[in-house]
C-alpha cells in the first residue's frame, strides 16, 4: 500500500469530520493496518472559551487495511506556542 494513499485517506477524512487546519505528523504500520497521528488546530470557539492561545490537538488515527479511518481519539491538547521537546 502506498504512503500516499494512506495520507490521503486521512487527509478526506479530516476535511470531512473535523474540517480545521490539519498536518498529519506520522504514519506507520502496525497489526491492524496503520496508525496515524494528526496535529489539528482546535476550533476558535474552544480557544477562546478554555485558552488565551490557539490550541493545538493531537490526534491518534487508526486505518484498516481496506483503507478506511476506524477510529480517532485526541491524545492531547496543547498551546500553540509551546515548545516541544523530543525524547
Amino acid at each position: 500500500m502506498s504512503m500516499r494513499k494512506i495520507l490521503d485517506e486521512i487527509h478526506v477524512f479530516f476535511e470531512e469530520y473535523i474540517n480545521p487546519p490539519h498536518k498529519v505528523i506520522s504514519v506507520k504500520p502496525n497489526d491492524e493496518g496503520w496508525e496515524a497521528f494528526v496535529e489539528v488546530l482546535e476550533e476558535r470557539e474552544y480557544m477562546k472559551a478554555y485558552a488565551k492561545d490557539e490550541l493545538i490537538g493531537v490526534y491518534h488515527t487508526q486505518v484498516n487495511e481496506e483503507m478506511e479511518v476506524v477510529s480517532f481519539e485526541r491524545r492531547s491538547l496543547r498551546p500553540r506556542s509551546e515548545v516541544i521537546v523530543p525524547d
